[in-house]
């Protein structure tokens, strides 16, 4: 007999997964035990395990993978043949449509003038405080994009707007957001997006207390402070609307000791999933829920409870250590809503992290 963990091992569903199927009566576990309620499984369950993990992958409806797994060991293989050629073609059926879609947003995109937040001849000058813009990058950079057909993604926006300078990353999984005061500048809204390596270049030289001088010249950047300066070409891109990114519904909010937190997430319990479109790598997952007293509690899995909320737990601890203080506000809403990440002191400086969708 394979032992529920066992059997989630070697077939590629998870445990959560497993309950989930056998409540369904999709999978049932050969034996329960009455006592502790653990499942165990027939050694010839695992192929079943693993065909189920197979059709699930490709995204075939539960109902038709019933069918087939009944008719799997069947001599007649009709009907499962014909299950897999019908799901095949819905599949075609839903690309050619998904093709036609976007070949009309793109033709869309192409006939409409883009509005250009700062035409590439302005001119910007402002000045910095080092330690506030130092503290506003150290925030924001984790969350910058590294996908090199998202090149819009890959730096930090710089987002001028009177006297206030938005500082924004996104790499569409989370975003991180700060503001810095500015002085000396008057001008239009304007907008400029960094490159990584030379956000970087400029935070290496934010270590003094006195003000620095940020300059924009058309697509070109630098930010100088005594007679040093980093300085280099803009990215030739628009970014993202985040400002329709950052507002979303409150949720139940919990003041979490970031230190105990970080020790309970490095420690407790973790879900493997493959998380898709997060690097089409398989993620370390934390199943966090608030109780009614506002403890975050860390879960086994996600069960069918509505209040927990899946997280990649790599990005949770990057944002706890972006967030730069001894305790956090947390706030989850559903368990599709954005977790936020925000400091008690400081409303205009926040993350934001897209929930994962369990298996189940």
């Amino acid at each position: 007999m394979r032992s529920i963990g066992e059997m989630a091992r070697d077939s590629g569903l998870s445990v959560s997964a497993l309950r989930f199927y056998d409540r369904g009566g999709v999978l049932v576990p050969a034996w329960v035990d009455p006592v502790s309620g653990y499942r165990w499984y027939d050694p010839g369950q695992l192929d079943e395990a693993r065909l189920l993990a197979r059709l699930r992958r490709a995204g075939m409806p539960l109902a038709d993978i019933r069918l087939v797994l009944a008719g799997w060991s069947s001599a007649d293989t009709d009907l499962v043949l014909k299950l897999l050629q019908t799901h095949v073609r819905r599949l075609e059926s839903g690309l050619s449509d998904a093709r036609g879609e976007f070949s009309t947003l793109r033709a869309l995109l192409e006939r409409r003038e883009k509005p250009m937040s700062l035409p590439r001849t302005t001119a910007v000058r402002l000045a910095v405080s080092a330690p506030e813009l130092a503290a506003a990058l150290d925030a924001v950079r984790f969350a910058a994009g590294t996908d090199p057909e998202l090149p819009m993604l890959g730096g930090v926006l710089f987002d001028i707007d009177g006297e206030t300078l938005h500082v924004v990353a996104t790499d569409r999984f989370r975003m991180a957001v700060a503001q810095v005061g500015t002085g000396g500048y008057a001008g239009p809204h304007a907008q400029v997006i960094v490159p990584s390596p030379l956000a970087d270049a400029m935070r290496a030289l934010l270590s003094g207390q006195e003000p620095v001088r940020l300059a924009v010249d058309g697509d070109r950047v630098t930010l100088e402070t005594g007679d040093r300066q980093a300085a280099g070409q803009c990215l030739d891109h628009d970014f993202p609307d985040y400002r329709r990114l950052v507002h979303v519904p409150a949720g139940r909010r919990a003041l979490v000791d970031v230190a105990t937190f970080r020790k309970a997430m490095e420690t407790g319990p973790v879900r493997t999933s493959d998380v898709r479109g997060q690097d089409d790598t398989s993620a370390d997952l934390s199943v966090l829920k608030v109780t009614a007293d506002g403890t975050v509690t860390l879960c086994e899995d996600g069960g069918d409870d509505q209040n927990h909320v899946a997280v990649n737990r790599a990005f949770l601890l990057h944002a706890l250590a972006a967030g730069a203080r001894d305790r956090l506000v947390l706030e989850l809403g559903a368990p599709t809503a954005p977790i936020a990440i925000r400091r008690p002191d400081d409303e205009h400086t926040f993350s934001l992290l897209m929930p994962v969708r369990l298996e189940n």
